[in-house]
């Protein structure tokens, strides 16, 4: 990835990120509505990454 590429990828909006990867294979989306307690279990490798939008 060049530094022009990197530049762009700032620009994007996180909303418009995480919407681009949902749609991608291997990634699964848990929801938690305001004020929810959530616990999430995976089978690593996994990367886990909390949202807040």
């Amino acid at each position: 990835m060049t530094m022009k590429e990197v530049c762009v990828l700032g620009e994007i909006p996180t909303c418009e990120l995480v919407e681009e990867l949902k749609r991608r294979e291997g990634v699964r989306a848990e929801y938690a509505e305001p004020y929810q307690d959530k616990v999430v279990t995976v089978n690593g490798p996994a990367q886990i990454l909390v949202i807040i939008d």
